[in-house]
């Protein structure tokens, strides 16, 4: 699409049209200001909507469901798994984003923002080029303020001979209509683990190789212990501690040669599944012609969302502390708010908060956090409390028969104020959100115990941590008053 010459200057340019971008142009234009959106994928929707959040959490879906009928005689139910029609889940998955995408696409094109459909570069902090994808000459818009919210790319590892052998990642999992019969997973965070869930509960053979010592680095570490328990006993080989060497072919498999602690190993599989993160998208943006400094790989960015140009923002995986959809919706919305205040004079003040930073994994069992872990607290120096529960002592969880995990709960040792938790077990991705809840209004311990829970529920399991550090927290109120 050629621009207007008379009307290619905007209030506000958007440079990405996923989840933190729509954010950011929806919310600019409530606020009055005239928005464009540049865009240059191949669909409309971002990562989530077309290779991420929604796309996985279909097939994992499918997955879960047939390790349910795995274990059917375990109920005293007489069902037996036939096995998986890879391509009836890939059709499914393909019509649920269909829809999702086309919401998206109908919203992007609604006519409150101008959309033009090509790759965007700076020219200078004011001046994007735009290459059209539909092969037309590239032209000019310029734009008082901009968001970048171009989001993230699979990070492929320098690991010898693995380009020439070839891999895949989650997009090829996620749109395939068959898959190899064995699989190594090279990554232990959250897109690994859930991959490899996927592909092991459809029949696949998976080993995991993990670089650093536990699963999802940063975490604590017992969530990281409780999966690789699990994932071990439904017949995944978890190797963490390794350093790769070398990748070869061998008669048309893929050949992997590795250290795995003191001993060295190797594994021959049908295929490579690289899950060893994401890196920001930022590269054709030419961020040096608009003096955009980095901070390691990604747009270096204030609480205020705004780059070393106090003008452009940036929003998402591209600039954030952690790539999940509700905080570069988040950081989007805080953009464009400031971006207003930025054009009108204001103060540019509102910031994010990472205080609830959230972070969930769709394993089995899944896993989630919410607020500070015990390292962030220990480097703060801030005095706290912590106390756990495992769900192998819970009714409800027995019911089910779903006994991995446990909840851990960590408050303020003075005030009792609840600092942050962590789950891992059935459901863990919706328990979290009791605390969350919790943690917004700035309950303690002792006020999460003065709320009612039905019994016998998953979420009551939450009332035993908070129930042990409200005791902590009133030992520690009597011994600093003796």
């Amino acid at each position: 699409m050629t621009p207007d010459p008379e009307s290619f200057h905007f209030d506000f340019i958007v440079i990405g049209g996923g989840s933190a971008g729509y954010a950011a142009a929806r919310t600019a234009h409530s606020l009055g200001l005239r928005v464009a959106v540049v865009d240059g994928a191949a669909e409309l929707g971002g990562l989530c909507i077309l290779r991420g959040c929604m796309p996985s959490k279909t097939l994992i879906e499918s997955a879960d469901r047939n390790l349910s009928i795995r274990r059917a005689a375990e109920f005293g139910l007489k069902a037996e798994s036939l096995g998986a029609d890879i391509r009836a889940i890939r059709d499914r998955k393909r019509t649920l984003i269909a829809d999702f995408a086309g919401y998206r696409q109908q919203q992007i094109e609604d006519g409150r923002f101008v959309l033009y459909r090509g790759r965007a570069a700076f020219a200078d902090a004011h001046t994007l080029e735009v290459l059209p994808r539909d092969g037309a000459a590239s032209f000019r818009v310029t734009g008082r303020t901009f968001c970048i919210a171009t989001g993230s790319v699979p990070a492929v590892p320098p690991i010898p001979g693995l380009v020439e052998a070839g891999f895949w990642t989650s997009d090829d999992v996620l749109d395939a209509e068959a898959l190899p019969d064995s699989f190594a997973v090279l990554g232990g965070g959250a897109i690994a683990l859930e991959m490899a869930h996927y592909l092991e509960g459809v029949g696949r053979k998976v080993t995991i190789i993990q670089r650093g010592p536990q699963f999802l680095t940063g975490l604590d570490e017992a969530c990281s212990q409780v999966v690789e328990a699990a994932y071990t006993h439904r017949g995944i080989t978890c190797h963490l501690k390794t350093g790769i060497h070398r990748v070869t072919q061998v008669g048309g498999r893929k050949h992997i040669e590795y250290r795995h602690g003191e001993r060295e190993r190797s594994v021959t599989v049908d295929e490579i599944l690289i899950a060893m993160g994401r890196g920001p998208a930022t590269e054709g943006l030419n961020l040096a012609a608009a003096h955009i400094g980095l901070n390691g790989k990604k747009i270096a960015v204030q609480a205020t969302m705004q780059s070393t140009q106090p003008h452009i923002f940036a929003a998402g995986d591209v600039c954030s502390p952690l790539d999940v959809v509700h905080v570069a919706i988040q950081q989007g919305e805080i953009a464009a708010r400031n971006a207003h205040r930025l054009l009108h004079g204001q103060p540019v003040e509102e910031k994010a908060d990472y205080r609830l930073l959230l972070f969930g994994v769709f394993s089995h069992p899944q896993v989630a956090a919410v607020g500070a872990g015990e390292a962030e607290l220990k480097k703060a120096a801030t005095p706290y409390v912590s106390a756990s529960y495992p769900f192998n002592d819970h009714g409800k969880s027995m019911c089910m028969g779903e006994t991995e995990g446990f909840v851990k709960m960590l408050a303020h040792a003075h005030t009792g104020e609840i600092l942050g938790a962590s789950c891992v077990g059935p459901h863990a991705t919706e328990l979290i959100h009791e605390v969350v809840i919790a943690m917004h209004y700035r309950a303690t311990a002792q006020d999460f115990m003065t709320i009612p829970h039905y019994h016998p529920t998953l979420s009551e399991i939450w009332t035993y941590p908070a129930e042990e550090c409200a005791d902590q927290v009133r030992a520690v109120s009597v011994g600093s008053l003796q």
